[in-house]
């Protein structure tokens, strides 16, 4: 951990969070939003200051060949488990603060693609409608697939709008799985790391809500299924988030 260039960002403190302004968070897969930046969620809602969500994909093929969970007992698990971390970290679901795009869990659309025009209006409405001054979404070349396609999608979004909001860029699988051309290049954005240590305990069990996710599971039937390894947890274990702007 401490060789990644995300660990030797300039820390900010915990205050920095409020001036954010009224957040959006854009999630490719539930988890993400408690992985990536779980702490300053937390310290928005800490705040006072509004926030929304995004879910981008359904979730569904974490466990693909489960017979006992079918693919949509699959989404509406993960569904649950999603709702289940915003309301730890403060996040309640009601007033339409909520959004869920549906979209294929593994094959989220990118430029080009059946259902990116349309998921590209229903997300810059979305985040119209909530007067976002800041939206939070996964770093442009986090290595999953779907995580990529979400940047471009926000991307889209964003541009369509007349004042589009500040972005910030939250890491993921970028700590463990990254190749050098997929860190940030020189000139590429600024990177700052945020101090959460107040709200790190609160974090954890936002990540403890993903239960599908985390060793034993809950999907017991499918030994090919994805949980979420101790090594890569320990980078969300630490009393900081990064972030790319």
């Amino acid at each position: 951990m401490s060789d990644s260039p995300f660990a030797a960002y300039p820390l900010r403190p915990a205050s920095y969070a409020a001036t954010l302004g009224p957040t959006v968070i854009v999630v490719p897969h539930p988890d993400d939003e408690a992985l990536g930046c779980g702490g300053l969620l937390a310290l928005l809602r800490q705040a006072n200051v509004p926030v929304a969500a995004v879910l981008v994909s359904d979730g569904s093929m974490s466990h693909p060949h489960s017979r006992d969970f079918s693919a949509v007992a699959r989404r509406e698990l993960r569904y649950a488990e999603f709702r289940h971390a915003l309301a730890v970290l403060g996040i309640e679901e009601d007033d339409d603060n909520v959004l869920y795009l549906n979209l294929p869990d593994s094959q989220v659309p990118t430029p080009g693609q059946p259902g990116f025009a349309e998921a590209t209006t229903h997300l810059a409405d979305f985040i119209a409608a909530k007067q976002a001054a800041t939206v939070l979404v996964p770093w442009r070349r986090d290595p999953h697939p779907d995580h990529r396609a979400t940047s471009q999608l926000t991307a889209a979004a964003l541009s369509s709008l007349p004042q589009p909001p500040r972005r910030l860029e939250y890491v993921v699988w970028a700590w463990e799985r990254a190749t050098p051309a997929d860190l940030p290049q020189p000139g590429e954005g600024t990177g700052f790391r945020l101090d959460i240590a107040a709200v790190l305990p609160r974090k954890q069990r936002a990540l403890a809500a993903h239960r599908s996710q985390l060793a034993p599971g809950t999907i017991a039937d499918d030994p090919s299924g994805f949980l979420l390894s101790e090594e890569m947890l320990a980078h969300f274990a630490q009393p900081f988030e990064s972030f790319i702007e």
